[in-house]
């Protein structure tokens, strides 16, 4: 059991890319300690064995860039869940590995589309219900990439970057409403996501980090479900690192 056990109790959480990655391990930390969770991912195979494993109280496949879609699943999830108090944006993927002058342009929205496009509609659709309560934590997942731009990978570093000055808007938006909003830089850690990339690019990025290892799903988990909870009180509109020393600002 969680040495958090109770954190949180009463409280809703919505989690986009639930059903695997960090997402599924957020989950099920926010249920070990109390909390009931929706879980939002593309995957309805994989959706239903995560809703099973870490006891989800609701689940909606979903494309996070179909706006239409997304406003339907806020909806849909505030109605399941009674009120919601908590929303954990993970979705994301990697797009290709290649130079700017030969990236694909399809891959290139694909990746924006998902992870910062998407990102803003279930970010314009949940918050609503977040002031409605009075109480709310968002936690976008940013990345390292965002700060420093990550070579062969200028979609997501874009993208990871338009999450960064989304959210510091976002936060400055809803200060003093009760609801709090900030986003979480990860240098690489291993994940699903992982599977998407070469191992050369993986090696790369490993060698930036000072620490000389990449992160553990646990760690950046742990960080979210701070980010998530009460106690994350007093910074809004702001970045956390778990970077292995690589980004520290």
């Amino acid at each position: 059991m969680s040495v958090y056990a109770g954190r949180f109790a009463g409280r809703n959480a919505i989690i986009t890319g639930g059903a695997s990655g960090l997402g599924k391990q957020v989950a099920a930390r926010i249920v070990a300690e109390g909390g009931q969770v929706a879980l939002w991912d593309l995957n309805p195979e994989s959706l239903a064995a995560t809703k099973e494993e870490v006891g989800a109280a609701h689940v909606v496949a979903l494309d996070v860039s179909d706006y239409a879609a997304v406003a339907a699943a806020a909806k849909e999830t505030a109605a399941a869940l009674g009120k919601v108090d908590i929303l954990i944006c993970s979705a994301g993927i990697t797009g290709a590995t290649a130079t700017v002058w030969d990236y694909p342009v399809d891959s290139f929205q694909r990746v924006i589309d998902i992870n910062l496009n998407g990102l803003f509609y279930c970010n314009r659709e949940v918050a609503p219900f977040l002031l409605e309560n009075g109480y709310g934590r968002i936690v976008n997942l940013a990345s390292v990439a965002g700060k420093e731009g990550n070579p062969n990978a200028s979609a997501y570093s874009a993208s990871k970057a338009g999450v960064i000055g989304f959210t510091k808007s976002l936060g400055k938006e809803l200060a003093g409403k009760g609801v709090i909003a900030n986003a979480l830089t990860p240098a690489t850690f291993e994940s699903p996501i992982l599977a998407q990339l070469p191992q050369s690019q993986v090696d790369y990025m490993r060698s930036k980090i000072p620490m000389g290892r990449l992160g553990l799903i646990e760690e950046s988990a742990a960080m979210v479900c701070f980010m998530a909870s009460e106690e994350c009180s007093f910074t809004t509109a702001s970045t956390f690192d778990t970077s292995g020393g690589r980004t520290t600002f």
